[in-house]
């Protein structure tokens, strides 16, 4: 089993709202040449440049919306004026914002999702530049050969916008909270989480990279445990539940020696699943029972295995200790991530 790590020194930042405004356009300048026997000389004003727009772009070198805790505000440079001999001014530079691929942008306002950047590269512009305006050489005709008027330059759009994170995973991991979500993701990739014998250890998820038989290997991320009555925000959980909806599959962990039914356990979680989102709710599942190297967990693992294979779903019991049924669990994974 092969592990390459993926992440996380920094804190976990899934949201962040800012202020973008656009460059204004440059004035359209009056002018008029110096020319014989022509009066006045001529109309010779150059339109005003364009403004700068805001562009918001997707990267896969940023992790998190950490930066935009620090600087909330961007601002395009403004076009330049328009100039006599007919010279435009010059376009203003755009400001180009990198987010990290899984953002959403909303407009505060509105609450429209003004784009998804799913995927790394893509661009958006999120406000446009004010158009430049035009100089007074645009405004000669037959009638009107000496003409006095110009153009003002458009006024760049502003707003504010919400960024939302959704982390892009093929599998998420979901349970109570102190099951082993992250003594599993520790065990089969290079990610870090905190591990410890309390609740909640876990405050923000955590991403990996599994590597096991399949060289294309696939993405994990470890979601801070769940509680019932998380998809209406207890715990955080309607925070923490976002970021498992673009998985392809869950991994679903099970501590039959939390309770003393554990199917209840794993119904609970599974409803809130359904209940935030139901096609959260319908997703895959594979189902893994941590702790098999502790005798309790062996006297009761054989009742609830019984009672999910009446309803014709598999359970893996694995030990995040020993390593014990680990690359049973991943095979499955790997045959349910790539089949066909």
């Amino acid at each position: 089993m092969r592990k390459e790590g993926f992440f996380y020194g920094m804190k976990f930042i899934d949201t962040a709202e800012i202020f973008v405004k656009a460059g204004n356009g440059g004035n359209g300048c009056v002018s008029f040449r110096r020319e014989k026997y022509v009066p006045k000389g001529g109309p010779d004003g150059g339109d005003g440049g364009n403004g700068g727009s805001i562009i918001v772009r997707s990267t896969t070198r940023l992790s998190t919306l950490v930066d935009f805790r620090y600087v909330r505000h961007y601002r395009a440079k403004n076009g330049e004026h328009g100039k006599g001999k007919n010279k435009y001014g010059s376009t203003g530079e755009d400001a180009v914002i990198d987010v990290p691929v899984g953002t959403q942008i909303y407009d505060t306002g509105t609450g429209e999702m003004l784009s998804d950047l799913s995927e790394a590269g893509r661009r958006i512009v999120i406000a446009k530049g004010g158009k430049g305006g035009k100089g007074n050489t645009r405004f000669v005709s037959s009638t009107h050969q000496v003409p006095f008027e110009s153009e003002a330059g458009g006024t760049g759009e502003q707003r504010h916008i919400r960024l939302e994170l959704k982390l892009l995973a093929d599998v998420g991991i979901v349970g109570f909270p102190n099951v082993g979500k992250s003594s599993l993701i520790r065990r089969i990739s290079n990610a870090h989480p905190k591990v410890a014998d309390y609740s909640f250890t876990t405050i923000s998820p955590v991403l990996g990279i599994v590597r096991h038989r399949d060289d294309r290997g696939f993405v994990i991320v470890d979601i801070p445990g769940l509680i019932e009555g998380a998809h209406t925000g207890k715990g955080l959980g309607d925070q923490f539940l976002k970021h498992i909806e673009r998985t392809r599959l869950i991994v679903h962990m099970v501590d039959v020696t939390r309770s003393h039914r554990p199917y209840d356990d794993y119904e609970i979680i599974n409803n809130e699943l359904r209940s935030y989102a139901t096609a959260l709710g319908k997703k895959d599942q594979v189902v893994a029972v941590n702790k098999i190297d502790v005798p309790a967990v062996k006297d009761g693992l054989q009742g609830f295995i019984g009672t999910l294979k009446k309803k014709g779903v598999d359970v893996y019991p694995i030990s995040c200790m020993t390593g014990e049924g680990i690359n049973a669990l991943l095979d499955e994974i790997e045959k349910r991530l790539y089949k066909g």
